[in-house]
């Protein structure tokens, strides 16, 4: 699937960009309760999965008081 084909939003997941949404999406993540059972070390594994996706990430999470697994 090209990552033109990945919608730019999925669930309550932040707009972090099709190619970390279509790697989340790969793996079977597509909320931030997923994405919250993940370590930081996990999201930058994914192909297509940057620093500045997993920020907002990690900013989204915060904002509802979660955060990423820890190691």
């Amino acid at each position: 699937m090209s990552t033109r084909d990945v919608p730019e939003q999925i669930g309550d997941l932040p707009k972090i960009g099709r190619p970390a949404t279509s790697a989340l999406l790969h793996v079977g993540v597509d909320s931030l309760a997923q994405v919250e059972a993940m370590s930081r070390r996990e999201l930058l594994a994914l192909h297509g999965v940057g620093p500045k996706a997993v920020r907002l990430l990690e900013a989204a999470l915060a904002a509802g008081g979660r955060a990423l697994r820890e190691p």
